[in-house]
């Protein structure tokens, strides 16, 4: 009647397989041990293991190490399991609100160029339409300096094929801005924002101030903002916006259709 071994094999001997559950949120349990029933409202780590924190009827939290058949449903024992972490949702947008291109190679570099004013003017660029500007092929360069684009200008020599799009800061009328961008031809598209600078283009907000400071005319304005604001050196104030700025929502209007508008009309392609 024991068949071949009189010792094993019994079926009271042998031990029975406790289930494992994936303790889901608001999932109700019984602490083996205590008796104490409640629902699972999260979990904790420590150096001695994981814990479920459980809450009853009642409101009371209480932490319970999660181990092997340590708690009952519906009277049965189980083992709880902490639920695997979530995979983080891909951000699908670029920084400038664009459709991101998974697994981009950039394109080949256009002939057709951004220029913009100063090293400031292309980093922002850079950081917010970046990713826009290597999906077209578009290189972003710096002239620094206004007065140097009539001389850039003759040297590139614009044709259907060759177009410069020009980024402009304190681009109003009447200003000597507005004078030395007239007139340039149908192959570059000069766009600008009213902003006597760069910085002046980034939400006071984004960058923790209500309102970007008056500076008198004839004072630099950049140590003038920073004197102002208490930012030390205008090295220091610009690595406050530079790392501030995340997105186009950080940015002005003014200054986000101006870019829109020259990365549209380098890249149209050629009739």
């Amino acid at each position: 009647m024991y068949g071949n071994d009189i010792f094993g094999g019994h079926s009271r001997k042998q031990k029975r397989a406790v289930p494992q559950v994936t303790a889901e949120r608001d999932l109700v349990v019984e602490d083996a041990a205590t008796g104490f029933c409640g629902a699972v409202v999260g979990f904790d780590r420590s150096y001695d293991g994981d814990f479920v924190k459980l809450e009853d009827g009642r409101g009371a939290v209480r932490l319970f190490a999660l181990r092997e058949a340590a708690f009952l449903i519906d009277g049965q024992p189980v083992t709880l399991l902490r639920p695997a972490a979530a995979a983080p949702k891909r951000d699908t947008r670029s920084a400038s609100g664009s459709t991101r291109v998974e697994g981009l190679r950039a394109r080949v570099a256009r002939t057709s160029r951004i220029w913009v004013e100063g090293v400031h003017d292309a980093a922002l660029v850079e950081r917010v339409w970046g990713h826009d500007l290597r999906v077209e092929g578009v290189v972003v360069e710096h002239l620094e300096g206004l007065d140097n684009l009539a001389e850039r200008l003759v040297e590139f020599d614009p044709a259907p094929g060759r177009k410069v799009g020009v980024l402009v800061d304190h681009l109003v009328t009447g200003s000597k801005e507005t004078q030395l961008t007239t007139g340039l031809g149908p192959h570059v598209l000069v766009t600008g924002h009213p902003f006597i600078d760069v910085w002046q283009a980034v939400r006071p907000a984004t960058v923790g101030i209500e309102a970007w400071p008056e500076v008198p005319r004839g004072e630099d304005w950049k140590t003038g903002i920073c004197r102002r604001l208490g930012w030390g050196t205008p090295q220091e104030g610009w690595r406050r916006v530079y790392n501030a700025v995340e997105s186009f929502r950080d940015l002005e209007a003014p200054l986000i259709g101006a870019v829109e508008r020259l990365i549209d009309f380098v890249a149209e392609p050629q009739q």
